[in-house]
């Protein structure tokens, strides 16, 4: 956020020269001061950024895949609890018919 101000003292020919240079670039004068002056991240930093940017971005990704996997397996999961599940009635039902084959 920009709240300070600078007041600079310059030769009439220096501030037609920052007039005209920011005319040229279609900016204010005050712009063209902090673009040219405020630090700027140089080419390593840059590239890190945007490494940074892109491993968030596939994290983000991985953590989705991984949840709808872990959503898959709990289905799953509960799929085959609800299949072994057989009621007493049906096991002894079972048991009782295999008695009386035997």
């Amino acid at each position: 956020m920009k709240t300070e101000r600078v007041t600079l003292l310059t030769t009439p020919k220096f501030k037609a020269f920052l007039g005209s240079e920011a005319k040229r670039e279609g900016i204010s004068v005050a712009e063209l001061v902090r673009n040219r002056f405020e630090p700027q991240p140089s080419a390593d930093e840059a590239a890190i950024e945007a490494m940074v940017a892109e491993l968030a971005s596939r994290l983000k990704d991985a953590r989705k895949s991984l949840n709808e996997g872990l959503a898959e397996l709990h289905a799953w999961l509960a799929e085959k609890k609800d299949a072994s599940a057989v009621p007493l009635t049906s096991q002894r039902k079972r048991t009782t018919a295999r008695r009386a084959r035997a």
